[in-house]
């Protein structure tokens, strides 16, 4: 579980294609504190540590993630957001997050407003994923508040620190990015659409 308050952006320093899986290696100013089988997501991706050196770490990523996420999008160079998993005892500052993507969406517009800027998104809607004006939202792992919700957009307004601490600063018309939305929204929808089926 995490809160979608990202540390900081790693670097991408080796990528390896291993039949249908791809070895990530990432460095990282956590990396000494790091532990094997440890969970951290990148991007919102929730990914186990396999192996690392005293400089970086190595997560691998399989088919089905890499078809559900951006992550087979990487070079070496990406900045990837990431953020370890939530201690039981700290706050929550961001929103319930859990690793998992849902599906993944296109910048379509970046707007400057004068010390902020807006990003709005473009996904193919679902169902069950749906955002909801002021409700909670995962981009790249960045918790996040909706603004001017529609079917198959959304944006989102950030500040100059999330701008710099995260990989938005690098995000340009046509950026793909991860998805993660609320999972109390997801429960909700799902258990409204039972009941609108029993009727």
């Amino acid at each position: 579980m995490f809160a979608g308050i990202v540390e900081e952006a790693a670097l991408v320093t080796n990528l390896v294609k291993d039949q249908e899986n791809l070895h990530l290696t990432l460095s990282c100013s956590f990396v000494k504190d790091l532990k094997i089988d440890q969970s951290v997501a990148h991007n919102g991706v929730c990914l186990t540590v396999v192996s690392k050196t005293d400089s970086n770490y190595t997560v691998t990523a399989i088919k089905e993630t890499l078809m559900k996420t951006n992550l087979g999008t990487f070079e070496i160079g990406s900045k990837v957001n990431v953020e370890r998993s939530l201690r039981l005892d700290s706050l929550l500052d961001g929103h319930m997050v859990q690793g998992h993507v849902d599906q993944t969406a296109v910048c379509t517009q970046i707007e400057e407003a004068e010390g902020s800027w807006y990003f709005t998104f473009t996904y193919q809607p679902t169902g069950d994923n749906i955002t909801v004006e002021k409700g909670s939202i995962s981009v790249n792992g960045v918790s996040l508040t909706v603004v001017n919700s529609q079917p198959d957009s959304f944006q989102v307004a950030i500040i100059p620190y999330t701008y710099h601490q995260t990989n938005f600063h690098t995000f340009k018309v046509g950026t793909v990015v991860n998805l993660e939305f609320d999972i109390l929204g997801k429960y909700i929808t799902k258990i409204v659409k039972h009941q609108l089926g029993k009727a």
